[in-house]
């Protein structure tokens, strides 16, 4: 060892570059990085539906080579969620050819993103959809029968993620639903009606052109047969309502991207499971009124922080309620508002004025 004695005992001994030594790396390998590389060769791919941890995926979309590929996602994606409707960079083999399988590297930034949780006091969200620029929501007339309360959920969330709602009601020849329609009279809601053998697919299919549209609904009110009247190739399974429990049985177990062709143009068509509950948990209440564009615009005369809840000191709803203005059915509409309102302000404290 070289090193120096010490002139007294006082002395500290002294070192040298030679004095240090280095334990040698017995497996040889690099030392872990964070660094990633940049993938410069990824192809973007819409996320056409997911499968136990594999990613069906459009490859080339509207391009010369456009074809279907699976997928898996890469290491670092791991608690990155990636949904239907993604648009996901890829690499590896996305030949689509049998047994070739390539990788989500990463996920182009979303434009909207429709969520729902399992219930209000829930705050895990779950992502249904990405991307999606409308949302069409499917109702019978009857068997089962239609619930309005629902119906309103699906719009606050869809006024939430900023997707345009339109509203399906079928099984008219069952029952007249002019009753049930009145409680969303005054949105800027498109409402097409279908019967059992005279399903609108012309006029859904108008408005399904050019854009990105996910179908909601509860179980059992013909959600899918809607879907495979519009995408004959899609091949939904459909099911029936029981007729002990009035409920619809759950057929579509995932969510699932067609591509629309119709004799005006092309879309997309996102297949959804039915639901039963639809949790607003992840919203902002300050959205809960957005979804009732008509109460929206009596709501600007209220005053400053008006919560437009039964005991809101001169609320210009409930005033124009009490006198009438707002028809027959405002008082309802005011009752679904306060209610989900009601639901919220329990969670966050009494909201503000939207």
């Amino acid at each position: 060892m070289s090193w120096l004695e010490p002139d007294d005992e006082d002395d500290e001994p002294e070192f040298d570059e030679q004095d240090i030594r280095v334990r040698p790396n017995p497996k040889a390998n690099r030392p872990r990085t964070k660094r990633r590389p940049a993938h410069a060769d990824a192809r973007i791919a819409r996320v056409l539906g997911v499968d136990r941890g594999r990613y069906s995926v459009l490859v080339d979309e509207d391009g010369p080579d456009e074809h279907t590929a699976l997928s898996t996602r890469a290491r670092e994606l791991r608690k990155t969620p990636i949904v239907t409707g993604d648009r996901a960079r890829v690499v590896g083999d996305s030949s689509g050819d049998v047994g070739t399988l390539s990788r989500i590297v990463g996920i182009e930034e979303r434009t909207s993103l429709l969520r729902r949780s399992a219930d209000d006091t829930d705050q895990v969200e779950r992502i249904v959809v990405a991307n999606a620029d409308q949302m069409l929501v499917v109702v019978a007339a009857a068997d089962p029968e239609p619930r309005a309360r629902l119906v309103d959920r699906y719009l606050v969330a869809a006024l939430d993620a900023g997707i345009r709602p339109l509203l399906v009601v079928t099984k008219t020849d069952l029952a007249d639903p002019t009753d049930f329609l009145t409680h969303f009279e005054g949105l800027d809601l498109t409402v097409f009606t279908s019967a059992r053998d005279e399903m609108p697919t012309d006029l859904v299919g108008a408005a399904l052109v050019g854009h990105s549209t996910v179908f909601v609904g509860h179980s059992g009110v013909g959600k899918s047969t809607l879907v495979n009247a519009l995408v004959p190739d899609a091949n939904r399974a459909t099911g029936h309502v029981n007729t002990v429990t009035g409920r619809g049985r759950h057929t579509s177990s995932s969510t699932v991207s067609y591509r629309y062709r119709g004799p005006a143009g092309g879309g997309w068509v996102i297949d959804t499971p039915g639901v039963r509950s639809f949790g607003l948990g992840h919203v902002d209440p300050a959205n809960i009124l957005k979804a009732f564009t008509d109460l929206a615009v009596v709501a600007e005369e209220c005053p400053r922080g008006c919560t437009h809840l039964p005991d809101a000191p001169d609320c210009a709803i409930i005033e124009a309620v009490e006198a009438g203005r707002l028809g027959p059915t405002g008082a309802g509409r005011l009752d679904s508002l306060q209610r989900l309102l009601e639901t919220f302000g329990e969670k966050h404290g009494r909201p503000d004025q939207p």
